[in-house]
């Protein structure tokens, strides 16, 4: 058993968009009875304007700065010991002081879902920045894998059912 979990309870989920992350997440964080935060979820209410605006009138790099912030805010709750199930925003784990603070305090899992199955998932989402241009999300993909591989554990998420995902989290050795 990794004894991270016990002194920090944090499990943060991460993974490129539209692994299930949140949908995941939301499951597992009600099966451990543990609450449930969306950064990208918390950024948009915090600043009242979708994440794609975000990026339109501030830029990407702002809207890292807030998803670190919003990060930082979370895991001081797993510090103090309140249990948190945390899906990470697809690109959190690009800033080097999001993996640091997260590798720290807690579990990291990586949702890894193949590049066919987010595609379907996505559609025609004009909400997600990074998504527009297929090309680009193909080259972003390949480009954060290495990042998400970091991880302290991967869970293949290449299916629909949040169940069957969190039925595998469930499996690792940490519980």
């Amino acid at each position: 058993m990794n004894l991270k979990l016990k002194r920090t309870p944090g499990l943060y989920l991460a993974g490129f968009m539209a692994s299930g992350k949140t949908t995941a997440g939301r499951v597992l964080a009600a099966e451990l009875g543990w609450r449930f935060a969306d950064i990208d979820s918390e950024i948009e209410q915090g600043e009242g304007m979708s994440i794609s605006q975000i990026f339109r009138e501030r830029g990407e790099s702002a809207f890292r700065d807030l998803e670190t912030a919003i990060i930082r805010r979370y895991v001081r709750q797993v510090q103090f010991g309140n249990p948190l199930v945390i899906a990470l925003g697809g690109g959190a784990l690009i800033q080097p002081a999001n993996w640091q603070i997260l590798e720290n305090n807690g579990i990291t899992i990586w949702l890894d879902c193949p590049l066919e199955r987010i595609r379907k998932r996505l559609g025609n989402d004009t909400t997600r920045p990074l998504a527009a241009d297929p090309q680009r999300l193909a080259q972003l993909f390949e480009e954060r894998r290495p990042l998400y591989s970091r991880a302290h554990f991967r869970v293949e998420a290449d299916c629909d059912d949040a169940g069957e995902i969190v039925g595998k989290i469930m499996q690792l050795p940490i519980f």
